[in-house]
C-alpha cells in the first residue's frame, strides 16, 4: 500500500472516530435515562402520583360584632315642662268673693295659688249657696284639660257667679261654698265666703269657667 493510500484510511478512521463521540447516543435520542422526562414518576402500583397543590390558607373569620345597646327611651312627659303640674284643688288656693252688680246678684269670685308649685285650674267652679241643695249651673264651654288655665304660685283666675234676678222663686243665702274641679275622687275641703242677701234663682242662678282676667269673668 503506498503512502497517500495509507493516510487516506488513517485520515478516514480518525474522522469516523470523532463522529462517533460527538453524535446522541441511541438512548439518548429515544428518550433514555439521559433525557429528562416531562412524565410524573410512577407509583410501584402503575399510576402515576402527582404533586399535591399547597393547601389553601384559610382566611380570618370576621370579629363578631357588639350587639347594639337599644336606647333608652326617654322618661315619658319630661321633656314637656308641664307633665307635672297637676289640677288646682282647695288645699292649693284661697278663695275670695266680691259683689260686682246687686240686681243680678253677681259677684266675682277669686282664687290664688298659694302653693310653691303650679297647679292648673280646671274647667267651671263648683259653687254651692248655703244650706240650698245643689249647686250653681255651669256658664259657657270651658277649655280642656291640657288648655286649662295654669297658675303658677301668686297668680290668681277669676270666674263670674250670678244668683239672677229677683223672680219670686229664689231665696236669700249669706254665704258660698267653693270645690274645685280635680276630674278626680280626691276629698277637698270646701272653701267658704261671705255672700250677705244673695239672691239664688233656681232656674237662672250660673257661674262661668275660670278666667285669666276679671273682666272676662264678668261679661260672659
Amino acid at each position: 500500500m503506498s503512502t497517500v493510500r495509507k493516510a487516506a484510511v488513517a485520515l478516514a478512521a480518525v474522522s469516523a472516530l470523532a463522529l462517533t463521540a460527538c453524535g446522541p447516543t441511541e438512548d439518548g435520542a429515544a428518550g433514555g435515562p439521559g433525557t429528562p422526562s416531562a412524565s410524573p414518576t410512577a407509583s410501584s402500583g402503575g399510576s402515576a402520583t402527582a404533586t399535591p397543590a399547597p393547601s389553601a390558607t384559610p382566611s380570618k373569620s370576621a370579629a363578631p360584632k357588639k350587639p347594639v345597646t337599644p336606647t333608652k327611651p326617654p322618661k315619658s312627659g319630661s321633656t314637656d315642662p308641664d307633665y307635672d303640674v297637676f289640677p288646682c284643688s282647695t288645699f292649693d288656693v284661697t278663695f275670695t268673693a266680691s259683689l260686682a252688680e246687686p240686681t243680678t246678684s253677681s259677684y266675682l269670685l277669686k282664687i290664688t295659688n298659694k302653693g310653691t308649685k303650679a297647679c292648673r285650674a280646671l274647667g267651671h267652679p263648683i259653687v254651692t249657696f248655703g244650706d240650698l241643695d245643689g249647686q250653681a249651673t255651669e256658664r259657657g264651654a270651658a277649655p280642656g284639660i291640657e288648655d286649662a288655665l295654669r297658675l303658677e304660685p301668686g297668680q290668681s283666675a277669676y270666674a263670674g257667679l250670678m244668683g239672677g234676678a229677683h223672680d219670686g222663686k229664689g231665696k236669700t243665702v249669706n254665704s258660698i261654698a267653693l270645690t274645685m274641679n280635680t276630674e278626680s275622687d280626691l276629698a277637698q275641703t270646701p272653701l267658704k265666703a261671705s255672700t250677705p242677701g244673695l239672691y239664688v234663682s233656681p232656674t237662672k242662678n250660673s257661674v262661668t269657667a275660670w278666667m285669666n282676667n276679671a273682666e272676662d269673668a264678668l261679661s260672659l
